[in-house]
């Protein structure tokens, strides 16, 4: 996604309202699992999904 689109899709309010309520990355202590990845990319592409009404 552009970030002419993230930034329209998830503004620096809307962001610092759902920042603290994502529950944060934590590594198992066996290892594996997956690998942490960008919360507001992840946040932004839920909200695409929700807004856009693609499957």
């Amino acid at each position: 996604m552009s970030a002419d689109l993230s930034q329209r899709l998830v503004p620096d309010r809307m962001w610092e309202l759902a920042a603290p309520l994502l529950p944060k990355f934590t590594s198992r202590p066996q290892g594996g699992g997956t690998a942490p990845v960008d919360e507001r990319a992840a946040f932004t592409a839920v909200v695409y999904v929700l807004t856009s009404g693609c499957a």
